[in-house]
């Protein structure tokens, strides 16, 4: 389990960074009214509207790849089991004072409220 864990993580990692590559290669939609004064050799690439469609195809893949090693990782990790001592309150694991008869006896007066 411990491997799948690693692998899936992986996997996220270079998704996240390749997604990230690929929203920074794309144009906006602002870009289209520079092609109209001379600029349009920067889709000479993939064609005149190829390239949008790639990207954005591969943009989408990535991120479902991503959405589905994100779903992965919550599920081993909730299904993951967790330490014994870990289970229920902190509280739970500290040990209680010692309480011996001589101790109660020295301290019954101090328990008391004064004056009364």
């Amino acid at each position: 389990m411990n491997v799948l864990h690693t692998l899936l993580v992986i996997v996220q990692v270079l998704a996240a960074l390749a997604m990230i590559g690929l929203v920074l290669m794309q144009h906006g939609k602002g870009a289209d009214a520079g092609a109209a004064f001379g600029g349009g050799a920067s889709a000479s690439l993939f064609g005149a509207s190829g390239g949008a469609n790639f990207l954005s195809r591969s943009t989408a893949v990535l991120a479902t790849v991503f959405l589905a090693s994100t779903l992965a990782l919550a599920f081993i990790g909730y299904q993951r089991p967790s330490a014994p001592a870990a289970s229920g309150s902190v509280l739970e694991s500290v040990p209680a004072a010692p309480s011996t008869p001589a101790a109660e006896g020295a301290a019954g007066g101090a328990n008391q409220i004064p004056g009364k």
